[in-house]
């Protein structure tokens, strides 16, 4: 017989504990969050954490590369001619690879090939990484703008944008640099040289990298101003300022993290075409691009030297474009219906 139902297990089978396991031994109904469910997603993508991993190793040696320097165990500018033939080419196989010289040395003066590479990181990552925080800020900047307040505001930002991508920017940043250059030397005061090139080149590719962002944007934009949050914001009068960054801003880090990711390696890759064009910085200081373009010279006698930037180049453009499309698979939970 079972035992009568008094009004104090009546209460505690009304109450039941979440943390305890159902009869039949599945265990407790858990929720998770979007933020969990789509790391989770990111997790199980391996190519994505193979990406992930390369990059991560790419900003730890662009970090640790000006550290090795002044501690001695990287040298980019020393000579070592003696290692050099009559030919002024590497002596031995493989570019003159040795213990002391792991990627062999530069054709010419004999330079150590994996201390330029590694230094050369440092000097990438910072011209891409500062341009594209310029490109991200403007873009994200306009984009909201033009989607939350639409008419004459949104048509004024719209004909920016098709202006900067009809602008011809690689046939005008050649004929510009010498000018642009000699303004920001004896205008701004940057010293000349190096860190005037350096700062022309982020600039330029700041200006002129925002559109894609400000598309993406005001896209994600048209949507989210018709949700009740915005209209609650308006009715309790709420400034355009409070409305567009403290109230629309939070709702959009996911595709500005995506669009990050994939606008670093385009401008990895633009720094390097630069370097081959003579705008960017030049040697004998290092850079990916410069490398390779100085490479170019010797990749029929010394395909090493030429290689190791190359694809170095291709490795960290393709892990950053894998590393996007495996962000944007995980935030996107549309796509894991």
């Amino acid at each position: 017989m079972t035992a009568p139902l008094t009004p104090e297990s009546a209460l505690e089978s009304h109450f039941v504990d979440e943390d305890q396991p159902e009869p039949d031994g599945s265990g407790p109904i858990v929720s998770k969050s979007p933020g969990q469910l789509a790391r989770a997603r990111f997790l199980k993508d391996k190519l994505s954490m193979v990406a992930l991993v390369i990059v991560v190793l790419y900003v730890l040696a662009a970090i640790s590369a000006p550290l090795l320097v002044k501690v001695g165990f990287l040298d980019p500018y020393a000579t070592n001619q003696d290692l050099l033939n009559e030919f002024q080419l590497p002596i031995g196989a493989w570019g003159g690879i040795s213990g002391d010289h792991w990627l062999g040395v530069e054709p010419g003066v004999g330079r150590d090939v994996l201390s330029r590479v590694w230094y050369g990181i440092s000097f990438s990552l910072a011209i891409s990484l500062t341009a594209t925080v310029i490109a991200v800020l403007i873009g994200v900047s306009l984009g909201i703008v033009s989607g939350a307040s639409g008419g004459w505001v949104d048509a004024i930002i719209g004909r920016a944008i098709d202006l900067t991508l009809a602008f011809p920017q690689t046939l005008m940043l050649l004929a510009l640099s010498t000018v642009a250059v000699a303004f920001i030397t004896e205008t701004l005061g940057v010293p000349e040289g190096n860190p005037a090139q350096a700062l022309y080149v982020v600039t330029v590719l700041g200006l002129f990298g925002w559109t894609g962002v400000a598309r993406i944007v005001r896209g994600q934009v048209l949507s989210l101003r018709e949700r009740e949050f915005v209209a609650a914001s308006q009715m309790m009068g709420a400034s355009k300022f409070r409305l567009y960054f403290r109230e629309i801003l939070p709702n959009l880090w996911a595709p500005i993290l995506v669009t990050f990711t994939l606008i670093m390696p385009a401008f990895v890759s633009a720094e390097a075409a630069l370097a081959f064009l003579q705008v960017s910085i030049k040697q004998p200081t290092p850079t990916l691009g410069n490398v390779l373009s100085d490479s170019l010279r010797f990749a029929e006698n010394d395909p090493v030297y030429f290689f190791v930037p190359a694809i170095l180049i291709a490795l960290i453009v393709v892990s950053f474009n894998l590393l996007g499309d495996g962000l944007r698979d995980a935030l996107d939970p549309k796509g894991h219906q």
